[in-house]
């Protein structure tokens, strides 16, 4: 059995895996040896784990992880991973974006697949029949859209999603959020469309907090993810404890 732990800015999400199946998913604010003590407790099997994270976590929680399980592998750009990676500045890509990439291979193995994670940014990963990572974009998410109209002008208030947003605003409220949201939805249809002309079976997938949105949407289109990375991480886990 497998632990998978990702360290996020704002949160940590942890999950227990048995093969390729989440029997245990936890989210928490700090992580400390004692939840991991928790977890071993309740899983006698529990002998591996894998940590990506985007910021440094204490030096005790890293010796009682080295000390508590078989494999202990901290994800970064030298990790080895179950697909070819084609990215120019590989030490530059987020673990996140590589993760989703190698968990687009478990959901949807030798096809084609775009991952749209739509977070505070949205990235859009491409991901060959080939098991390639080809590489992808990176644009502002929802959220940072409406900040970035607030802070950057003079009057407009700062706003959020509406599920009942207008095609065209009427007032400057309804206006905003259909800009915004309209605009996203836009960008990712002519995504998912040109994507389409240029790769055979294509498989959509999207992911994040904000996937919500685009599922009722796409929802003919699309697979919803939202433990993608947490999937992909397990792989990543998988493929270095048979290497061992």
């Amino acid at each position: 059995m497998n632990l998978v732990i990702d360290i996020g800015n704002s949160r940590i999400k942890l999950a227990v895996f048995e093969n390729s199946e989440i029997l245990h998913h936890i989210v928490v604010d700090e992580l400390h040896p004692e939840h991991i003590q928790d977890l071993l407790l309740q899983h006698d099997d529990l002998k591996n784990v894998i940590v990506s994270s985007v910021r440094d976590y204490s030096a005790e929680l890293k010796h009682f992880l080295r000390q508590s399980f078989d494999t202990y592998i901290e994800l970064d750009a030298d990790t080895p991973v179950p697909i070819i990676n084609r990215y120019k500045t590989p030490e530059s890509l987020g673990k996140d974006r590589l993760a989703a990439a190698v968990g687009a291979t478990v959901l949807y193995p030798n096809q084609n697949v775009l991952v749209i994670d739509a977070g505070t940014a949205i990235t859009y990963e491409f991901i060959s029949s080939k098991h390639e990572y080809l590489g992808g974009n990176i644009s502002p998410g929802l959220t940072t859209r409406f900040k970035a109209l607030h802070q950057f002008t003079g009057k407009l208030p700062l706003l959020r999603e509406n599920e009942k947003t207008p095609l065209i605003g009427t007032d400057t409220e309804s206006a905003i959020q259909s800009g915004v949201q309209m605009g996203l939805l836009f960008e990712v249809e002519k995504y998912i469309e040109h994507f389409n002309t240029i790769y055979e079976k294509l498989q959509i997938i999207i992911t994040g907090g904000d996937a919500i949105l685009f599922d009722k949407k796409f929802k003919k289109t699309i697979f919803v993810a939202f433990n993608l990375t947490l999937i992909g991480l397990n792989r990543i886990l998988e493929h270095n404890v048979k290497k061992t």
